[in-house]
């Protein structure tokens, strides 16, 4: 399959999510703190790099792949190369938002499943302690069916994309590195793709 389809196809799915994510963010009243990112700043995220295959595309595309490899190749931290702190207090941004993973879109509006098979919310402790009403609201809801984005089944749609790629789970900057060097592969002896094809 060609990287421009599967391109196409982890979009679609994120699409998918994000209209289900916001319908869950309307109905539970929880939402992030604005211009926390707290939770991009921890060194153990683990990510696909076929959720980066988006990111990876549009950065061959603007000609900025060969470079941002070599940022990650002679990068030693551990934090997500895309996160970009406005300050050295909490406050940041993801410096390609649009192009951010599955594991960025899920955290904090999306359930896991725990030992006993029932779904409980991921979420931060920004979230659970400082909006500890519409928290607990949620939980409860969420036991008696609320509809919630899960992550298992978003992952589990993501490795029907790509079965190789979709099952490698590194840290998020061997992730990064990994999606780039997919497609700098993809188009070593391959024709340029069309530019207008730039997936949205």
């Amino acid at each position: 399959m060609s990287i421009e389809r599967r391109v196409q196809l982890v979009e679609n799915l994120f699409l998918q999510l994000e209209q289900e994510s916001t319908k869950f963010q309307q109905t539970s009243g929880i939402s992030c703190v604005s211009g926390c990112g707290k939770c991009c700043t921890h060194p153990d995220i683990e990510a696909s790099p076929l959720e980066f295959l988006p990111w990876a595309f549009h950065l061959f595309l603007n000609g900025e792949a060969e470079e941002t490899l070599l940022l990650l190749n002679n990068s030693t931290d551990l934090t997500c190369m895309i996160y970009k702190p406005l300050s050295l207090i909490d406050q940041g941004r993801c410096s390609n938002y649009k192009y951010r993973g599955l594991i960025c879109r899920l955290f904090g509006f999306a359930a896991n499943t725990d030992k006993y098979g029932k779904l409980r919310l991921a979420t931060c402790k920004i979230i659970k302690e400082g909006q500890q009403e519409n928290y607990h609201k949620t939980a409860e809801a969420i036991t008696k069916d609320l509809s919630i984005p899960v992550f298992t089944e978003y992952y589990m749609q993501l490795n029907q994309i790509d079965f190789h790629l979709g099952n490698i789970i590194l840290p998020v900057n061997k992730a990064l590195k990994m999606a780039l060097e997919e497609v700098l592969q993809y188009y070593a002896y391959r024709p340029m793709p069309d530019i207008g094809k730039e997936c949205i």
